[in-house]
């Protein structure tokens, strides 16, 4: 067979993972781990040093002895997920098995591994902020100032040689490059991610590094089963930043090889089958937990969730609404029509305000619909799905 699967699959493991750096927003984090080690499947040791500071020096005793403490620390990796995929022996002939079985695994990673690091990376940096009180009070149309005083706050933690970097949602990062406070000041400068040299936008040597607003949530709901993937939790609020030491974060990521079965080796199915799994998590040192700041969106309490309807087709009458609120907060609605597990969500043309009219050319059958909630133009929080029966 042309395909050698043992060889093929360790390709694919090295190209993913070089993959995952390049396109993960906090894949440089993988940087850190140097120092650490792995003493199992799912759990790996991260050294912290300490040391005794500097006494007096005496003339009589010499010097006074000090103490160096490593304090090996256990961790335990949370993240263990995975995927089978599969690709029909019609799809392909074998000469073209690689390179087509390259592309598919590579936009799976692109699409769906890297966002989902990237997200649960992001939530347990900016829910140790929140834990441990390093939480700022920004204003919305003040987004330098707000930037300029979590890189001050970090910086006296770690002091003004030691690299940072600011993740910034996508509307706030918006809002930041337009402010004629920055404009002037902002440089392109050079940012390595694993063995990849990158250009980025700066801010007095901080690296800028905008991520989109789904993946700037404080907590996610990682689903399991067929339906898979990941869902911002309920009253997870929106990161606007969050900054912290470029080196302030290990992620411990650990790619299982590539399994690959011919269409003669799967059991299942005449396709070839592409067994993909990572164990990943990402911890702070006990010396950086207070080096990690964020700037988060107000809460958004959602007091009334839509409701399941039944209506009768030719005749549909009713409205589904959300009542939602935010202290001193300005909130607007889009109502979407999606699938049942909330995929493949089409906006509903009109529907901008917290009650929605339920169209009446629904046709027999079930329909669903939710709502987005918007907090003074940044924050997006989705109300419950609701289903429609149509009889």
């Amino acid at each position: 067979m042309a395909i050698n699967t043992l060889e093929n699959a360790n390709v694919y493991s090295e190209e993913l993972d070089r993959l995952f750096t390049q396109k993960s927003a906090t894949g440089f984090f993988a940087d850190n781990a140097f120092g650490a080690r792995f003493v199992g499947a799912k759990t790996v040791i991260v050294p912290d040093i300490d040391f005794s500071g500097l006494a007096d020096y005496d003339r009589d005793t010499g010097f006074t002895r000090g103490a160096i403490t490593v304090s090996n620390t256990s961790y335990t990796m949370k993240m263990d997920r995975a995927r089978s995929l599969q690709i029909d022996r019609e799809d392909l002939d074998e000469t073209g098995v690689a390179n087509l079985a390259g592309k598919i695994l590579g936009e799976y990673v692109r699409t769906k591994v890297v966002p989902e690091c990237d997200a649960y990376v992001l939530s347990k940096l900016s829910g140790l902020a929140a834990t441990r009180g390093n939480i700022i009070n920004g204003e919305n149309d003040k987004p330098y100032a707000a930037l300029c005083e979590l890189i001050n706050n970090v910086q006296e933690k770690v002091g003004y040689d030691t690299e940072l970097v600011a993740f910034i949602d996508s509307c706030m990062y918006a809002r930041l490059m337009n402010s004629e406070e920055i404009s002037k000041m902002i440089t392109v400068s050079d940012f390595s991610q694993g063995e990849i040299n990158l250009k980025v936008k700066s801010l007095n040597g901080v690296a800028l590094i905008p991520v989109v607003s789904e993946r700037m949530k404080t907590a996610y709901t990682y689903k399991t089963g067929n339906a898979g993937g990941f869902v911002p939790a309920e009253n997870a609020k929106e990161v606007y930043m969050l900054v912290c030491a470029k080196d302030g974060a290990h992620l411990m990521k650990k790619t299982e090889k590539m399994r690959i079965f011919a269409p003669d080796q799967n059991p299942d199915a005449d396709a070839f089958k592409f067994d993909y799994r990572i164990y990943y998590d990402v911890f702070v040192k006990k010396s950086g937990l207070d080096a990690v700041w964020a700037w988060l969106s107000p809460e958004v309490t959602i007091s009334t969730q839509p409701a399941n309807k039944s209506v009768t087709e030719g005749s549909i009458t009713g409205n589904l609404s959300v009542t939602a609120s935010a202290s001193g907060s300005t909130l607007t609605y889009q109502w979407y029509k999606c699938d049942e597990n909330g995929a493949n969500a089409v906006k509903v043309a009109g529907a901008t305000s917290a009650s929605m009219s339920i169209p009446t050319d629904l046709t027999t059958g079930e329909h669903y619909f939710y709502a987005v909630i918007t907090v003074d133009s940044l924050a997006k929080h989705n109300s419950n799905i609701a289903k429609v029966t149509v009889a």
